[in-house]
């Protein structure tokens, strides 16, 4: 039987999972996403993700994909399956078929993430998994002049936690790098062609230190030069950090300015 390659659209909460990646003796995205479909079809079924999320990320927009070698089913039936069988913090938003060439990372041509920070004390606690709680308060306007100088083509070894792993290399391109405020609630919104290892989380890392006035702006272009991870560059907690969309097609729309975004995960 010739099959049909799907491509989904998902979801998640990721506060009770090891991240994307199947893991032995470990609750994963992936892993619940293949039981099901073994479920459904009677077979076993890789499911490729366009990059995996560390454990305790959340995803908004992460795209998958999977051949489906069982009996024909409709993109509408094969979802209402799907999320009939996959537990309440794993949804699938959208299903449809895709040509046998496509693949949810290398057909990718850019990333959207974002970084969800309580600057202010005390934090709900039905808040507590989805934005990282910062009591100090936290200069924005230095935030965002290092937030722009970091736009760009750069090598970003001193921003990945394992660089050696990387086997694409480590110069990546940020497209567009924006920071909101609205009341306590901060937003860092960035977009590239690619991040690596913990990139993002590292990135917020040095930006929280910019903000508390421990780094200044001036610092970035002597961090990215060096090509060294050192301590002036910590790893952001995972808990804050969503997969928000991933692009396909022209790389134009990443570059595209868009309008103020305000779309911070609501209160569980």
């Amino acid at each position: 039987m010739t099959p049909f390659r799907y491509r989904v659209t998902l979801a998640y909460d990721g506060t009770a999972y090891h991240g994307w990646q199947v893991q032995p003796r470990h609750r994963t995205i992936q892993g619940e996403c293949e039981r099901v479909l073994q479920e459904l079809s009677g077979k076993h079924t890789r499911v490729e993700a366009s990059g995996r999320t560390d454990t305790g990320v959340h995803a908004r927009g992460q795209v998958a994909h999977f051949d489906w070698v069982a009996t024909p089913r409709s993109p509408a039936k094969l979802q209402l399956g799907l999320n009939a069988l996959l537990p309440p913090d794993i949804r699938v938003l959208a299903v449809r078929r895709v040509p046998a060439h496509f693949h949810a990372r290398f057909s990718a041509t850019g990333k959207e993430y974002r970084y969800f920070i309580h600057n202010a004390e005390p934090i709900l606690p039905d808040c507590r998994f989805y934005r990282l709680p910062v009591r100090e308060p936290l200069d924005v306007a230095a935030m965002r002049a290092a937030a722009t100088a970091l736009e760009g083509h750069h090598d970003f070894a001193a921003f990945a936690a394992n660089p050696n792993r990387e086997i694409d290399g480590t110069c990546r391109t940020i497209h567009q790098f924006r920071i909101t405020r609205q009341g306590p609630l901060i937003m860092l919104q960035v977009k590239g062609d690619g991040f690596l290892y913990r990139m993002v989380r590292s990135l917020t890392g040095f930006l929280i230190r910019v903000g508390h006035g421990e780094l200044t702006p001036e610092h970035v272009p002597a961090i990215l030069a060096s090509g060294t991870r050192t301590a002036r560059v910590p790893t952001a907690p995972p808990q804050g950090l969503f997969l928000w969309r991933v692009y396909y097609g022209s790389p134009t729309t990443l570059k595209k300015t868009s309008s103020p975004a305000t779309g911070a995960p609501s209160a569980r």
